[in-house]
């Protein structure tokens, strides 16, 4: 599975990105904001990409091109997601390496998805939030249209063995298909 937009391909992770996944992976600016720790080496990554990685609706970002992994993106269905335990709901999670910060890349990668989830996939709702002071993400779900849902104050984070305030977006299918005219 494939999925193009203007300038990216999303596709299906391998074996082979655990390289280029560890170069933006091990950056301290990328995972912990998102709630996971840079990765120390190539293993590591390989064993995210076969354990963490294998979600039905999981990407790795490429720009066109290049078949390099520069990010991720995923629709979590149920049971990869705690925000949802609906089969007709998802969330949507995302992170992108540093260098590849301030091009539009996650918007575009994450509306193609969104498109998807809702007329592919028929969701009904799609989930995303960030924790405090995540503003890159924060914006990326502005532009993409999704509603405040709420904050909880006490977000276990427990790959960094934290507790943090987490803020909950949404999106339903009547929206999406609302503003996309």
């Amino acid at each position: 599975m494939m999925i193009n937009t203007k300038r990216l391909i999303l596709r299906k992770w391998n074996a082979e990105d655990a390289e280029s996944l560890f170069e933006y992976a091990k950056d301290p600016d990328v995972g912990p904001i998102a709630g996971w720790p840079p990765h120390k080496n190539v293993e590591e990554s390989l064993d995210v990409i076969k354990n963490v990685f294998n979600g039905a609706e999981c990407y790795c970002i490429c720009e066109k091109g290049s078949n390099k992994a520069i990010g991720a993106i995923e629709l979590k269905l149920n049971g990869h997601t705690d925000m949802t335990e609906k089969d007709d709901e998802c969330e949507l999670g995302y992170w992108l390496g540093k260098p590849f910060w301030g091009r539009g890349y996650m918007p575009e990668a994450a509306q193609a998805l969104i498109e998807r989830g809702f007329e592919k996939l028929q969701m009904t709702t799609i989930w995303c939030g960030y924790y405090d002071g995540n503003t890159k993400s924060k914006r990326v779900q502005e532009k993409l249209g999704f509603q405040f849902h709420h904050t909880c104050d006490d977000v276990p984070v427990p790959l960094l063995n934290e507790v943090r305030i987490g803020h909950t977006n949404y999106m339903t299918r009547e929206q999406y298909f609302t503003t996309k005219g």
